[in-house]
């Protein structure tokens, strides 16, 4: 720790392992903390009431520089890569208020009817995954569901799924080749279902965005909307981690997983706990200082990156009562988490992720009540992440 300010090492074995301990542990020591890796380095909020403010606060800015771009993408396809995520007001405001109405519970709660198919479809098929009298939950489930929603909600003909079911997986294995080499097909395959949803509107996002037009008369161009789908096809992977770590959480704390047999109608509430408990998310995206600011005693520099520690603010016992237990029946009205993060980049998809890990894990319980651990707990293995707290494996029986 330098000058009171508690400093992480993103590459030390036990906070990859245990990154709740270890930025509970700088919680605890003060409100701001020094995260590094080789070649990063980032001021992080440890708690929640400060955290909360700044990603509120207009002087901290989301730019291009919050993000990496994949390597080897065509230059043709580099125009639909820069999402609203990345811009800030104006032009993130403008950008929001077009597509929000697409994206409020009340439409999320509309689309739960073609959710469940897709759910009940992934579910019928796990007994032919089993190998050795076990399934991974993983490939076979939490994976494939949310390219499936994404298909479903933007309006990719069936006849295409499979292939956008590769980009997904290419998606959420994060950057590498991979990644880069999804795009292309993204891009045309988007820019393929516009044509068809102008010549034949439906049920879908696309026909949404089509006819989306703001009071002034702004419409979404055409590289506008297929940047969206790019945008929903890359923040849309979040089920796939926030699924995973809940059902390995239910498996592991069994009196809680009995508590939601038992009490259906505790799924909403449970699933708001997991992301405050073990949200996918351990760091915001990186914002930058329009000016100097002063943070908690230190003085931020103009152009230097802070972000948040979801991780330890999730867990802020100045804000959630005990909160390094799982409770899944943790009364409504408390604090909201900052699973989603907070202000004006507050997930637009938040509700959709919702109700998609609600119907996904109310099937799962109901259709597998006996399902079980394949492998120890304390076996499970975990992407070497420093960003992202998320399983490799999901090995159940059933």
């Amino acid at each position: 720790m330098t000058s009171g300010v508690p400093e992480i090492d993103l590459t030390d074995p036990d906070v990859v392992r245990d990154p709740f301990t270890a930025y509970g542990r700088a919680r605890e020591q003060a409100p701001l903390a020094r995260v590094s890796a080789p070649g990063f380095s980032v001021w992080v909020l440890t708690r929640y009431d400060e955290a909360r403010a700044v990603l509120g606060d207009p002087r901290f800015e989301i730019t291009s520089g919050s993000f990496t771009p994949p390597p080897g993408v065509p230059e043709d396809c580099r125009p639909y890569l820069r999402t609203m995520t990345e811009m800030d007001a104006p032009s993130h405001l403008r950008l929001r208020r077009l597509v929000a109405p697409a994206f409020t519970a009340r439409r999320a709660a509309e689309f739960r009817p073609r959710i469940e198919p897709l759910v009940e479809a992934l579910l019928d098929e796990l007994p032919d995954h089993l190998d050795g009298g076990a399934v991974d939950l993983l490939p076979h489930f939490a994976r494939p569901l949310p390219i499936d929603v994404i298909c479903e909600l933007v309006g990719i003909p069936e006849a295409d799924r499979p292939r956008w079911r590769e980009y997904g997986a290419a998606v959420a294995a994060g950057t590498g080749e991979g990644f880069g080499a999804a795009i292309p097909g993204i891009v045309a395959g988007a820019r393929d279902a516009l044509a068809l949803r102008r010549a034949e509107p439906a049920d879908d996002l696309l026909t949404d965005l089509l006819t989306a037009q703001a009071e002034d008369g702004d419409k979404l161009s055409d590289t506008e909307m297929i940047t969206m789908v790019w945008n929903v096809v890359l923040a849309g992977q979040t089920p796939i981690n926030l699924i995973a770590n809940a059902v390995h959480v239910l498996l592991t704390h069994p009196e809680q997983r009995a508590r939601l047999r038992e009490e259906p109608v505790l799924m909403p509430r449970a699933v708001e706990e997991f992301l405050r408990w073990c949200g996918p998310q351990l760091l915001s995206i990186p914002r930058y200082a329009r000016e100097d600011v002063e943070l908690c005693g230190t003085l931020i520099h103009k152009g230097e990156a802070v972000s948040v520690s979801i991780a330890g603010a999730n867990r802020d016992p100045r804000v959630f009562t005990d909160p390094e237990t799982l409770d899944l029946g943790r009364p409504a009205g408390t604090a909201p988490h900052l699973g989603f993060a907070h202000g004006p980049h507050f997930c637009l998809g938040a509700a959709l992720a919702r109700v998609q890990t609600e119907v996904a894990l109310t099937a799962l319980l109901r259709r597998y009540p006996d399902l079980a651990p394949a492998a120890a707990p304390h076996e499970a293995r975990r992407a070497p992440d420093p960003g992202t707290w998320r399983l490799l494996t999901l090995p159940v029986t059933l």
